[in-house]
């Protein structure tokens, strides 16, 4: 397996060079956070490494003396701390050296997701940090590596082997690269299994994890659907808002996320229950199921990463009414509807609620995403009305 440049790398080189704030780089287990990272890096220090805990537990000082910060420096050096969640006083600890020593030293802090469950407490660091959320290679991600300017960018071509690889093997690093089959099973398997093992007990307080790992294991199976919460409880025999609790609890380790449907401008509205996305498509054994997901997770990596690198505040919703019309995504931008999606893997007839939805958000774009169309070397974002664009032209616009 060769290592491959990524966008994540361009990324933080673009945020050591324009901001002192400390990156905290967010993301599913096994993303490429560590090696990003540490590629940058003149020191790494690991919690999980006795001599580094030993360091980190002394305190700023200790710390300021382990990284040499006394020495004339042409340009502050750059320290990356992986597997901080484990340390209960993290934050305190950081926002004191920060405050004493941030202006010789930029500071990149990562781990696993775990990271991101403990950002949304009492936040003692705001204002001392940015956030990157990192998600795994996508179709723009193969074709360009640089930050871009502007949200979308000029369609490109993606090879038949990365668009395959990323179809068949999902898009996390290691199955995605070494690109075997049997590897991306024992792969896949374990991840799932150290997620629910590790994880969910070093994060909360379940004592139930064989009831989580059934619940986990139905969500796997369900991507792409609409969660109906107290179904799924009566299936796992606990309660209504037990249930709602760990899917919230799985969507911030990153095992999935859900999508919300959009109100706003929509006439009849019904508000139905959000639906839920597996993080790796790869294991779907519905092609259409795989095809959505494939979509979403794209999406998702395409609103995070432009709400990240500053470009404005972005959304992914879904649009269903009372007559059960119903488009797969939509993007907000600023609060305001953009482009409308619908995921298809062979059918070019146009939905009729694309049409219908577009003219009740006076979103500029819809799009009917279908998966097995060749591609076009046609900007689709120059259309404004319905149309029906190749999933490898329209997402090689994306991140």
């Amino acid at each position: 397996m060769v290592e491959s440049p990524r966008i994540y790398t361009s990324l933080l080189r673009d945020h050591l060079q324009r901001h002192r704030q400390i990156a905290l780089i967010s993301g599913p287990r096994q993303v490429g956070k560590t090696t990003v990272c540490r590629s940058l890096s003149d020191a790494y220090l690991n919690w999980d490494n006795f001599d580094d805990r030993r360091c980190l537990l002394r305190g700023p000082a200790a710390l300021a003396e382990r990284l040499h910060l006394d020495q004339l420096r042409a340009k502050p050096p750059i320290a990356v701390f992986d597997e901080l969640h484990k340390y209960a006083k993290w934050k305190t600890l950081f926002k004191g050296f920060f405050d004493t020593h941030g202006d010789r030293v930029r500071l990149i802090v990562t781990g696993s997701s775990r990271l991101d469950v403990f950002r949304r407490g009492g936040d003692s660091l705001m204002g001392r940090y940015l956030l990157y959320r990192m998600h795994p290679w996508s179709v723009g991600e193969c074709l360009r590596t640089d930050l871009p300017s502007q949200e979308i960018q000029l369609p490109g071509e993606p090879t038949e082997a990365h668009w395959d690889a990323l179809w068949e093997h999902g898009g996390f690093p290691e199955p995605f690269l070494k690109r075997d089959i049997r590897f991306t099973r024992r792969w896949r398997s374990l991840r799932q299994e150290q997620l629910a093992r590790e994880d969910l007990r070093d994060v909360t307080h379940i004592t139930d994890l064989g009831t989580m790992e059934t619940l986990m294991q139905i969500l796997a199976e369900r991507s792409a659907q609409q969660l109906v919460y107290s179904n799924l409880a009566q299936e796992i025999q606990v309660a209504v808002d037990t249930a709602k609790r760990w899917i919230d609890l799985l969507g911030r380790l990153h095992f999935g996320f859900i999508v919300r449907p959009w109100f706003k401008n929509v006439a009849k509205a019904l508000r139905k229950e959000p639906k839920w996305f597996l993080r790796d498509w790869s294991g779907l054994t519905d092609d259409g199921a795989r095809a959505e997901t494939f979509v979403a997770c794209h999406l998702l990596k395409a609103v995070e990463g432009w709400t990240d690198l500053g470009f404005g505040d972005f959304e992914l919703r879904y649009l269903r009414d009372k007559q059960k019309r119903e488009v797969d995504f939509l993007v907000v931008r600023e609060r305001k509807p953009w482009f409308l999606v619908e995921v298809k893997l062979t059918n070019t007839n146009l939905s009729p609620s694309l049409a219908y939805f577009q003219d009740q958000t006076k979103a500029p774009h819809a799009f009917q995403v279908v998966m097995n169309l060749p591609y076009e070397p046609a900007d689709c974002f120059k259309i404004q009305r319905p149309i029906a664009v190749p999933g490898k032209t329209f997402l090689s616009q994306l991140l």
